[in-house]
C-alpha cells in the first residue's frame, strides 16, 4: 500500500513538474525581452530575472518550489519591466544646450552653477544652462530613465552603464572653438572620455568585449556639437583665424571631416543608435539679435548671413547620416534631428504653445536680455514658461520639454526614423 502511494505521488509530482515546465516555457517566451538579460554577469547592475537556467531549476526544487518561484520570477519580471527604460543608458555629448554640470570646476567663464539658473529645477543651480529641465533631461524622462543622467565629472564606475554626460559649455568639433572663454572639454575630449569609461565599464562584464559591445548597442548615444564653432569661432574674428581661413561652404566641409572622425570614433567604442542634431538658428537668438539689430539699427531681424552659413552645416550633416547609415559604419542606425527647423517652428508659432515672448531672454542684460548673460542673483522673469528663451544663448525648461516631445515620436524634426523607433531597434 505505502508502495503504491510513494509510486502515485511520483507519479503526479512528475506530472506537476512537467505542466510547470510547459508553463515555464511558455513563460520564457512571453517575457523574452527580458530573459535575454540573464546571461548578463552575476555582478551586472541591472540583475533582471531570478530564474537562472529552467533545466538545472526542475531538476533541484519541488514542485511547490518551482511554483513559487515561476510566480515570484514573473512578478519580478513585470515589475521590472514596468521601471525599465526603453533603453538599458544614455551617453551624451555636446555644448551648454545639454551640459548640466561639468564646468563647474573649471576656469571659465561658461558656467551656470549659480542662481538664477536653476531657479525651476528641484534641486538648484546644477550647472544647466537654463531654468530647469535641459532638452536631454525631458529626452531621458520620455525615455523611462528614473533620474537624470548624471555629469561625467561626478560618476565612475559602475555608474557610467546607466549612462553619462559628456557635454561642456562652450565646446565645439574644434578644439580651440570656445577659448575665448576660458577652460571647457572639447568633442575629442569628450570623446577621448568616453573611450575611458569604456575601459572601466569592461571590468563589470568579466573582461569580454563582445558583451560589452551587445550591451552597449542598446545604448541610445546623443550628439549635439556645432553651435560654438560659429558662435565662439567663425563669426568671432577678432579672437579666430578661421574666417580668413575658409568660407563658408569650406568651413562647413571641415567641421564635417572632424565630426565625422569622432562620431566614427563613439562607433568603434561600441556606439550603434546614434542621435545628432543639426545647428539651431544662432542668427535669430537674443544675443545675435541684440548685436546685430544694433549694428544695423534695426529690431527683430534675424542675421541671415550666419543662418546661411549654418544651412550648410546642417545640410551636410544631413547627408552624413545618410552615408553612415547605407554602409560606411555597418549595424549602426543615426538619427538626424532638425533642431533648426524645429526651433524655428517654436518661434514662428510660438502663441501656440503659449508663448509670448520669442525675441528676448527671461535673464539678461541690455537690448532683448541678450548683450550680457544672466548675472548671479539676477531677478529673472516672473514667468518662463511664457518665454522661449531663457538667457541670451539658451532655451526654457518649457521650449526643452516641448522640443523634446516634438523629436521623440514624430518624424517630423527626425530624419530618418524618430527617437522612439530608434530605442525600438
Amino acid at each position: 500500500m505505502l508502495v503504491n502511494i510513494a509510486a502515485a505521488k511520483k507519479k503526479y509530482v512528475t506530472r506537476v513538474r512537467e505542466e510547470l515546465k510547459k508553463q515555464l516555457s511558455q513563460l520564457v517566451q512571453h517575457m523574452k525581452p527580458i530573459m535575454t538579460w540573464r546571461t548578463k554577469p552575476t555582478n551586472h547592475p541591472y540583475p533582471q530575472y531570478l530564474i537562472v537556467n529552467s533545466t538545472n531549476l526542475f531538476q533541484t526544487h519541488s514542485s511547490c518550489n518551482l511554483l513559487s518561484l515561476v510566480l515570484f520570477g514573473l512578478e519580478t519580471a513585470v515589475s521590472q519591466r514596468q521601471q525599465q527604460s526603453q533603453v538599458p543608458c544614455l551617453y551624451i555629448f555636446g555644448d551648454s544646450l545639454v551640459d548640466n554640470g561639468n564646468n563647474n570646476r573649471l576656469l571659465s567663464l561658461a558656467r551656470a552653477n549659480y542662481r538664477p539658473y536653476g531657479i525651476d529645477f528641484p534641486q538648484g543651480a546644477t550647472g544647466r544652462f537654463t531654468n530647469g529641465r535641459t532638452y536631454v533631461d525631458a529626452l531621458a524622462q520620455i525615455l523611462g530613465f528614473r533620474t537624470y543622467i548624471p555629469p561625467y565629472s561626478r560618476i565612475r564606475g559602475q555608474a557610467l552603464l546607466r549612462g553619462a554626460n559628456f557635454a561642456s559649455g562652450a565646446a565645439g568639433i574644434r578644439d580651440e572653438t570656445g577659448d575665448n572663454l576660458g577652460a571647457h572639454t572639447s568633442m575629442n575630449q569628450q570623446v577621448n572620455s568616453y573611450t575611458s569609461a569604456v575601459q572601466q565599464m569592461l571590468q563589470y562584464f568579466r573582461g569580454d568585449t563582445n558583451e560589452l559591445q551587445r550591451y552597449l548597442s542598446r545604448c541610445i548615444f546623443y550628439s549635439g556639437m556645432g553651435s560654438n564653432d560659429y558662435l565662439n569661432n567663425y563669426f568671432m574674428p577678432d579672437f579666430y583665424s578661421t574666417s580668413m581661413d575658409y568660407n563658408d561652404k569650406t568651413y562647413a566641409e571641415s567641421l564635417i571631416k572632424n565630426y565625422t572622425q569622432q562620431l566614427t570614433r563613439l562607433y568603434q567604442f561600441g556606439a550603434r543608435k546614434v542621435i545628432v542634431t543639426a545647428v539651431g538658428q544662432i542668427g535669430c537668438i537674443p544675443y545675435e539679435l541684440a548685436r546685430y539689430n544694433n549694428r544695423n539699427n534695426s529690431t527683430g531681424r534675424c542675421n541671415d548671413k550666419i543662418n546661411n552659413a549654418i544651412a550648410l552645416f546642417n545640410s551636410q550633416l544631413k547627408k552624413l547620416v545618410d552615408r553612415f547609415n547605407n554602409g560606411q559604419l555597418q549595424g549602426a542606425k543615426f538619427v538626424y534631428l532638425d533642431t533648426y527647423k524645429s526651433t524655428s517652428d517654436l518661434a514662428a508659432n510660438g502663441a501656440a504653445y503659449g508663448f509670448e515672448v520669442v525675441d528676448k531672454g527671461c535673464c539678461g542684460v541690455g537690448r532683448n536680455n541678450g548683450q550680457i548673460t544672466c548675472l548671479p542673483l539676477q531677478q529673472p522673469c516672473s514667468d518662463r514658461t511664457k518665454y522661449l528663451f531663457w538667457d541670451a544663448f539658451h532655451p526654457t525648461e518649457t521650449a526643452n520639454i516641448l522640443l523634446a516631445k516634438s523629436n521623440f515620436n514624430s518624424r517630423a524634426y527626425a530624419y530618418p526614423i524618430n527617437i522612439q523607433e530608434l530605442a525600438n531597434l
